[in-house]
């Protein structure tokens, strides 16, 4: 790993991107601090995997500008792939190779003499959880190991910054976090990690910030914590005994707390923002004054929480205030 320097990791400002009549990516400004795990969070044609491939050298930006480690991703690109590895969105790894057979000749690849790259390969399969499975053709892999397999190969020789572009796309829980271990314990060793994903429990349990991109433009961008307060101080989460009074309910929330009501699929289920304008007491006060309209009304509520929003929560209230480019 080459010596990393004191700025931020990447800096890209007014970048863009377009495919004929689409504009991919609109003007993206990032700064992603060194050592950690930025998330990249949007839904699908949101400008994600354009804006890592244009940072990665595999695609040449339209517009703006954007650096990597200090390093122009188009004037300098050779330095910022000495830089930086790639786990895409598909294992790249040889399906017809075993797992140890994969790593020791992309190992030799990087230029690592036959004893160090079996060694190499070894120590990554261990590390990975991949031992047993070392000798074994990785088209006879479940998800969850080409997944790992993927990673280990994208770093047999330790990147500064790892592009991981939703990693656990299509994964069962187990091995998701599987995954989330293998990515902790890599910013643990030094790597940062710009991670794309569409999941936002992901995003919540690894990021230390997150930008949100939506038809190509960054519409928010903080920690955690600051994109939930952004669209409001608390969320409310109230349980009704009877089912056929939800209707009603909604709408007497609605008024106490001035916002929109989500029904849950549980059909005595409802969820609404409070103090969106306001600060955490304001939220308290707000919560309980829909409580006590609820009561004259002679609902019954059975359980009641006020918890910080969700960041599904959060992304639904920011992609709701985007609209379409013309």
């Amino acid at each position: 790993m080459s010596d990393r320097t004191t700025g931020p990791a990447i800096e890209t400002s007014g970048l863009v991107k377009t495919f004929g009549d689409n504009r991919a990516v609109d003007g993206v400004d990032l700064t992603v601090p060194a050592g950690s795990v930025y998330g990249v969070l949007g839904p699908n044609g949101a400008g994600k995997t354009t804006v890592v491939r244009m940072l990665a050298t595999l695609l040449r930006p339209d517009g703006g500008e954007a650096r990597v480690f200090g390093h122009d991703v188009v004037r300098e690109a050779a330095e910022v792939r000495r830089r930086v590895s790639l786990t895409g969105q598909y294992a790249s790894v040889d399906e017809d190779l075993t797992g140890s057979e994969n790593l020791q000749l992309l190992a030799r690849l990087l230029g690592h003499r036959k004893p160090a790259a079996r060694e190499r390969a070894a120590e990554l399969l261990a590390a990975f959880g991949l031992t047993e499975a070392a000798d074994r053709q990785v088209k006879k892999y479940s998800g969850g190991m080409r997944r790992r397999i993927d990673i280990a190969a994208s770093i047999l020789n330790t990147p500064d910054l790892l592009f991981l572009d939703e990693p656990t796309t299509g994964l069962d829980p187990r091995s998701r976090n599987q995954v989330w271990d293998i990515i902790r314990e890599v910013v643990a060793h030094g790597t940062t990690v710009l991670l794309t994903t569409q999941y936002l429990d992901e995003a919540d349990r690894l990021a230390s910030r997150i930008a949100v991109i939506d038809h190509g433009r960054v519409i928010a961008e903080g920690t955690p914590g600051q994109l939930k307060s952004s669209v409001g101080a608390g969320s409310v989460h109230v349980r009704l005994r009877d089912p056929h009074r939800r209707a009603e309910a909604a709408r007497i929330l609605a008024d106490a707390l001035a916002g929109d009501v989500q029904l849950d699929a549980d059909p005595v289920a409802l969820a609404a923002r409070a103090g969106a304008h306001g600060s955490d007491r304001g939220a308290a006060e707000q919560a309980s004054a829909a409580l006590a309209a609820l009561a004259a009304a002679g609902i019954v509520v059975d359980d009641f929480s006020l918890g910080q929003p969700s960041l599904d929560e959060v992304f639904l209230a920011l992609t709701a205030r985007t609209e379409v480019p013309a």
